[in-house]
């Protein structure tokens, strides 16, 4: 069974940073890819951003394009999620979620950007 843990949300003011975490119970380089999602409050879940190797570049929703970053740890089995100059319409609840011939989901970590 494939574990992940989201940590590193908050509350943080527009124009802030946050960095979330995601610790996977696996070894990372066996899945296909990872990836952090977020819902806002009375939305639909939307893909933040996706990672699929350690050479392949990062790709991201336009939205946040330029002020998020994802990177990975493979010693430690982690993903992190960078995030600069956080707006209002970044509130909600992060996901990071991970894929071999199954998908797995963290609980999701709460991210809140006050203006």
């Amino acid at each position: 069974q494939v574990h992940l843990v989201e940590s590193g949300g908050g509350l943080v003011q527009a124009g802030g940073s946050l960095t979330l975490s995601c610790v996977v119970s696996v070894n990372i380089t066996n899945l296909y890819g990872m990836a952090w999602h977020r819902q806002a409050p009375e939305k639909q879940r939307e893909l933040v951003g996706v990672i699929t190797s350690p050479t392949i570049t990062p790709d991201y929703v336009d939205s946040v394009k330029g002020r998020f970053s994802i990177s990975r740890d493979d010693k430690k089995n982690t993903i992190y999620l960078s995030m600069n100059n956080l707006k209002p319409e970044d509130t909600g609840i992060y996901y990071c979620q991970g894929w071999d011939k199954q998908i797995y989901w963290g609980q999701g970590t709460q991210v809140t950007v006050s203006s």
